[in-house]
């Protein structure tokens, strides 16, 4: 049950918080299972057929002796698997520190600094890239879509791009990304007339923002405004247990929603807050309502940049993170496109007329990607709750963050491919401006 706010301020913090997504999204669910949608209809009985698919991909990809799923061998969802699409980059890079005698000492809070602040710009950088753009590395291999924003991004890292201080290259912070245009963004991803990237504008201006962003808050990111700064101050947030260090996830996320408001474009507010990722939901609005009851938070790219920044500060510090919980899955396209080619979802009449060829082309703020949005976020957890029954594990042995990598997100991009060809896309395109998905 959504709790009752007395003012907007209140409002507002509700809807920056990790529960609210979750609790928002439900109630677009429950008026899905009453059929009160306005752009789709809901079909529960779909859902095992897209289980069943899911468990095939992770049977085939982390098999055990005896056929079934490895499941200790999944990696979490995380930045990482991009940066090392087609071949390990980062554990290369990191050799390179402990080898070059230009930089100073590097011990593994630097370490993990540098990756942080490598994911975070790689992650703001990874909004859909269209059907037709492709990154070619100088062994000729080709990437695509987020592999080739990951794999591209590791190179302008490696080179020094984001960084102010010659001497130190391999950083992101203020002054380097001071220097930072939609030119340079262009030129080091490959973009040309025959190369063309969608939202190259909305990417660079994250960039932009990103510097404004770390000035702005000294006590998360430093004097120095880097993001890999947050690791001292998560540090003093947390607690020491014998020799392992446990930091809320509400403490990453606080940092994220905060420290980084100034990034996101400026779209809906209550109270004054800049809300980011929050948008109202038709379905939802009902006479009388307080202002903001009808609003339906994501908070997408934050939730991937937390996916993402967790799992260095695990392996690399050693650090617990609680509060995995309230993590959702991500509301983009790959997974709640697997909810379309499923039927789980099917569109509405109202939906059908925006085709072109088949597939409609619509903006973020539109009520149908909103209401597909939402019932994404929890979709994947029935479905991830299905997987877990079929295969008699728990939230533990399987996490969400697991099936995100190893089934919902890679079974989306597959299906896709099967049923669209020619492309590849999803059942709906986003008019993407590279600030939200």
């Amino acid at each position: 049950m959504n709790p009752h706010f007395s003012s907007p301020s209140m409002q507002a913090a509700y809807l920056r918080t990790l529960p609210a997504i979750r609790e928002r999204c439900s109630k677009v669910h429950t008026l899905a299972q009453q059929g009160k949608l306005e752009y789709f209809d809901y079909n529960a009985a779909k859902e095992s057929s897209a289980v069943d698919y899911c468990l095939e991909i992770m049977k085939r990809d982390f098999p055990t002796a005896d056929g079934s799923v490895d499941f200790a061998s999944i990696p979490p969802h995380g930045r990482w698997r991009h940066l090392d699409a087609g071949k390990s980059r980062i554990a290369p890079l990191m050799a390179k520190w402990d080898e070059d005698q230009r930089e100073s000492p590097v011990d593994d809070k630097e370490k993990c600094r540098r990756l942080i602040d490598l994911f975070l710009v790689s992650v703001l950088l990874d909004a859909g890239a269209g059907n037709q753009w492709t990154y070619r590395e100088s062994d000729g291999q080709i990437y695509t879509r987020s592999e080739g924003l990951a794999v591209a991004t590791v190179h302008m890292f490696d080179e020094g791009l984001f960084s102010g201080s010659a001497a130190e290259p391999h950083r992101v912070d203020a002054q380097g990304l001071s220097r930072i245009n939609e030119t340079m963004i262009a030129t080091a991803m490959q973009v040309s007339d025959a190369n063309p990237m969608v939202g190259l504008s909305g990417r660079t201006s994250l960039l932009i923002n990103l510097k404004s962003a770390l000035e702005s808050n000294p006590h998360f990111f430093g004097s120095d405004a880097r993001p890999g700064n947050l690791i001292d101050f998560l540090e003093s947030e947390s607690k020491l247990e014998g020799s392992s260090r446990r930091v809320h996830v509400s403490s990453l996320w606080g940092v994220l929603l905060e420290g980084l408001a100034l990034v996101w474009p400026a779209r809906h507010s209550i109270g004054g807050v800049q809300l980011g990722d929050v948008w109202p939901c038709s379905a939802l609005t009902m006479g009388g309502q307080a202002e903001g009851e009808d609003f339906v938070p994501f908070h997408k790219l934050t939730g991937w940049i937390t996916y993402s920044l967790i799992e260095p500060m695990e392996k690399i510090l050693k650090w617990k993170f609680e509060g995995i919980d309230d993590m959702t899955g991500l509301p983009e396209y790959r997974n709640g496109g697997l909810l379309i080619d499923f039927g789980i979802l099917t569109p509405k009449p109202a939906l059908k007329t925006l085709a072109n060829n088949g597939v409609p082309c619509l903006p973020p703020s539109h009520g149908a990607i909103i209401e597909w949005r939402a019932m994404t976020i929890i979709e994947l957890d029935r479905i991830a709750d299905g997987i877990r029954g079929l295969a008699g594990v728990n939230s533990c042995e399987l996490t969400l963050a697991q099936v995100l990598e190893s089934a919902t997100w890679k079974g989306g991009r597959e299906i896709a491919k099967r049923l669209r060809p020619l492309t590849g896309g999803p059942p709906i395109e986003i008019e993407s401006d590279g600030t939200v998905f």
